[in-house]
């Protein structure tokens, strides 16, 4: 099921407004749902998504990862360095994509400022993204 999440575009959190507590979670939803709809008209994405940050974790991880293998194997001289890079050019991937997938979604700031403009309007207000 993580596999569906992966492709899910960021959530606004909504604080606990009056409106919010009046009308309830289902309203939210469909206030939310109203906004999505109203942005993406406009031509405006959210632009983030799990995948994006899993492989830019990755890369950085590699590249990282590889570096520090690479100057830890100095020692060992060109084959210590070789070995030292691989081993940490495959660490830093496997760190990096770990952690880049489980980074918080935060969508593109476009998107972000009329999604939280719409909600506003409809009396809501925007805590964060998830």
């Amino acid at each position: 099921m993580s596999w569906l999440t992966a492709c899910a575009a960021p959530e606004p959190v909504l604080r606990p407004t009056k409106r919010l507590l009046f009308y309830g979670k289902q309203q939210a939803q469909e206030d939310v749902a109203a906004c999505r709809r109203q942005v993406e008209q406009e031509g405006l994405r959210p632009g983030a998504y799990q995948g994006a940050n899993a492989a830019t974790g990755a890369v950085l991880g590699v590249t990282l990862g590889g570096a520090m293998g690479a100057s830890a194997g100095v020692i060992g001289g060109l084959a210590g360095v070789a070995i030292g890079a691989a081993s940490g050019a495959g660490l830093g991937l496997a760190v990096g994509l770990a952690g880049g997938a489980y980074k918080p979604l935060v969508p593109d700031p476009p998107y972000a400022d009329a999604m939280t403009h719409c909600l506003k309007e409809k009396g809501h207000e925007v805590g964060g993204w998830q």
